[in-house]
């Protein structure tokens, strides 16, 4: 008989709770997030994916993760949630240490490793990328020029992603991602293209529909009222995906 296909596996980590090494509450408690992982899990086994849901992991925790990705069986797809604060490049582990990025997608795709090497690795990443808030578009603005702000040195992170990886950001380099009880716009917006018929789509225009989701029907309240948020992604895959289409 047929051996049964492989199941895609996914890895979703989810940081609601931070401190530091004397014990200190560095970052804000993240309310909101620990559901909203939960609801996409559920989606993702619907969609035939084995999920390892993960809460509060440490810096060195995540890192170990990704490494027991590695020896496990793979199907044609890896997809990876990581929900959490951040910053350029880096996300925090719940003991406020950084993760940069990179270093996870040179875990994944280490030559050792010929099986996770070969399949598509599709990253989804809700976290803080600076400071900067967006304004949206200003049209009429009664105010001098305002400063021109260094960019925040972005590209070679985009760079250093390694071949057959997708990652979609919640925002631009040097911005901030917006979570609140409800959610994040970012995450919210994909499951609800999960939950959808857009599901079936390719990769590519998947990710378009996240994009026109948070573009048009997310916007800040209370503080930061009117801000707005654009997901960001990147691509080094080598052909047309369909992860979601089980």
């Amino acid at each position: 008989s047929m051996s049964q296909p492989r199941q895609n596996r996914a890895l979703v980590i989810v940081n609601t709770d931070f401190c530091g090494s004397d014990g200190d509450v560095v970052f804000a408690t993240r309310r909101g997030a620990k559901r909203e992982a939960e609801k996409l899990s559920k989606v993702l086994s619907r969609l035939n994916y084995e999920v390892k849901l993960m809460h509060n992991k440490t810096a060195k925790e995540i890192e170990d993760l990704y490494q027991q990705e590695c020896g496990c069986e793979h199907g044609e797809y890896f997809v990876s949630i990581i929900s959490s604060h951040g910053e350029e490049g880096v996300i925090f582990g719940s003991d406020s240490e950084p993760v940069k990025l990179t270093r996870i997608f040179q875990i994944l795709s280490s030559e050792q490793r010929r099986v996770l090497t070969k399949i598509p690795k599709i990253f989804f990443i809700q976290a803080c990328r600076g400071g900067e808030l967006d304004q949206g578009v200003v049209v009429e603005c009664d105010s001098g020029e305002p400063e021109p702000e260094r960019e925040p040195d972005c590209f070679s992170h985009y760079l250093s992603i390694p071949p057959q990886t997708a990652v979609m950001f919640a925002c631009s380099p040097g911005y901030v991602a917006f979570l609140n009880l409800s959610g994040s716009m970012f995450l919210r917006a994909l499951l609800k293209v999960l939950e959808g018929e857009e599901r079936h789509l390719d990769l590519n225009r998947l990710m378009t529909r996240v994009n026109w989701e948070v573009a048009f029907c997310c916007q800040a309240r209370g503080t930061y009222k009117g801000c707005k948020e654009m997901p960001c992604f990147v691509t080094n895959l080598l052909e047309e995906v369909l992860p979601f289409s089980a």
